[in-house]
């Protein structure tokens, strides 16, 4: 009965962290690459983070398979491909972070598994538009050689950037109230609030300027 219960209380707060995805994707849909409008920013991959944090990198690959197949069959034009897309992109930066995370459950942890996960998603999202934007897009793959420093290469750093930053704002006092409503166990290292929070701020605030020092290197280049 008591496993049953908390299986029960690890589905609910999935399900309700998958809307959440959803939601975000639906509400903060922005294409601030010109020329390049199927480069989409969105925060969807926030909570899933957060699950991953909470759950493990297993429940990363559920979540980013349901969300993903909401948005490929209601607001998606690129079918399966978008889909596999997502999934990868999702799982490859916010596996990483989970992995590191479940290991070393403290902020050091936190911060390593999102820097790690915002690397490697760069780098695969690289290696994937080099493979297959040739193919779907019918662009000339000595086209999109070119891009892949200048276009998909920032792109994804500012997105995924933003991304950790905002993890880094919202995990902790979210973990917290969760904790405090007994769905989920006291498994941190204990610090004070007012800790977490300036050393979250510091994190987040340090995630976000190398992304948009990234977006502003990359307008200026657009406009020269």
């Amino acid at each position: 009965m008591l496993k049953r219960k908390i299986d029960i209380k690890t589905l609910a707060v999935l399900a309700v962290l998958s809307a959440m995805a959803y939601v975000l994707m639906l509400l903060i849909h922005i294409s601030f690459m010109p020329g390049n409008e199927f480069l989409v920013f969105d925060l969807k991959d926030v909570p899933i983070v957060i699950g991953g944090f909470l759950y493990g990198p297993f429940a990363v690959v559920a979540m980013s398979v349901v969300v993903s197949f909401l948005e490929m069959v209601t607001v998606s034009r690129d079918a399966w491909v978008g889909f596999a897309m997502n999934v990868l992109s999702t799982c490859a930066f916010a596996c990483p972070a989970a992995i590191i995370y479940m290991r070393k459950r403290s902020l050091k942890g936190a911060v390593l598994g999102l820097v790690a996960g915002w690397l490697c998603v760069s780098g695969v999202m690289v290696l994937w538009n080099y493979i297959v934007t040739p193919v779907y897009r019918g662009f000339p793959r000595a086209v999109i050689v070119p891009m892949l420093p200048t276009v998909f290469l920032p792109f994804n750093l500012i997105k995924y950037g933003f991304s950790a930053a905002i993890v880094m704002l919202v995990y902790k006092p979210l973990s917290i109230a969760l904790k405090k409503a007994k769905i989920i166990r006291q498994t941190e290292k204990k610090t004070t609030i007012k800790e977490n929070l300036i050393i979250g701020i510091v994190l987040a605030v340090c995630l976000a300027v190398i992304p948009c020092v990234l977006l502003i290197l990359v307008q200026l280049e657009i406009i020269s």
